[in-house]
């Protein structure tokens, strides 16, 4: 059960830098890149296999 939280907190904090990324890129691909990074960390966050 622990490590449940362990894991969905550094997935979390990888989110975290990942839409800080996101904002601070100026680059439209880099952009689309973050995003495509970030849907399967929200999935993984909200539990969603």
């Amino acid at each position: 059960m622990i490590l449940t939280w362990v894991y969905w907190a550094i997935t979390v904090f990888v989110i975290v830098l990942v839409v800080r990324s996101l904002y601070r890129e100026k680059s439209l691909r880099e952009q689309f890149v973050a995003a495509m990074v970030l849907v399967p960390l929200l999935l993984r966050v909200l539990f969603i296999k």
